[in-house]
């Protein structure tokens, strides 16, 4: 009982509790096309950040030798499906919010899942271990939480949508730290590819949608500061990670 105790408090911190670091972003009246692109160039950054500076290094120190990174490709090509899929119904159903919105939502779903499994492993293991993965996990969800609130409001979604949609997400981590506890075993032997199937769902979601984005609104203008803002979701995730790392 202590244990689970320890797990749903922690994996709140850790998943749910991130999103106040979003909260910032609906404190603006409007979002203005230059704003949009900034936001979407900084989630492109901090979403391919974490996973190659998270995901898929855990992934393959997971795996013990296993390939990881053929997971990590299932996972793109996976997420390439899906978006078609997406597309095709949106092509005959005529919805008006982009296939991204849906995409994002999958994909922090599935990265949440496996924070929540991730934080219950590290308790069963030990308290202390668990304190300390759960804050590196709250760590690495600010930033990445702020972007995929940037990229919901940046496709025309409401702001009290947006604030839901990922609040629902968030709470996968506690799904998933119920799942990991229920199936310890199973679940510690094939944790590598959650981690790399999650990682591959981010990689498409940066280069496949948010990049090619980018690359169309700079022929518009020539003043972006697209770039900074990329560079910054990258350091942000890179800061956030290692500082819970020292």
């Amino acid at each position: 009982m202590m244990i689970l105790a320890y797990v749903i408090v922690f994996t709140l911190i850790g998943s749910v509790l991130s999103l106040f670091g979003s909260l910032f972003l609906l404190t603006k009246k409007t979002i203005d096309g230059s704003f949009a692109k900034n936001l979407i160039a900084f989630a492109a950054g901090a979403l391919l950040a974490v996973a190659f500076l998270d995901l898929l290094p855990e992934a393959i120190e997971e795996s013990a030798g296993a390939d990881a990174l053929t997971w990590a490709l299932g996972g793109f090509v996976l997420f390439f499906f899906a978006e078609k899929f997406i597309r095709l119904f949106h092509h005959h159903h005529g919805h008006g919010e982009k296939p991204t919105t849906y995409l994002v939502i999958v994909g922090d779903g599935v990265h949440n899942f496996i924070d929540g499994i991730i934080i219950a492993v590290a308790f069963i293991t030990s308290i202390p271990l668990g304190i300390t993965t759960a804050l590196a996990v709250a760590a690495h969800e600010v930033p990445q939480e702020i972007a995929d609130m940037g990229i919901l409001l940046a496709n025309g979604v409401s702001k009290r949508r947006a604030l839901l949609l990922n609040f629902l997400s968030a709470l996968t981590a506690l799904i998933g730290a119920f799942f990991a506890l229920t199936f310890s075993e199973l679940i510690i032997k094939y944790l590598y590819i959650f981690l790399a199937v999650a990682a591959g769902h981010f990689i498409y979601i940066a280069a496949a949608d948010l990049i090619p984005e980018l690359h169309e609104s700079t022929k518009e203008d020539r003043r972006s500061y697209q770039i900074f803002f990329f560079i910054l979701g990258i350091l942000a995730v890179y800061s956030f990670t290692r500082l819970f790392e020292a």
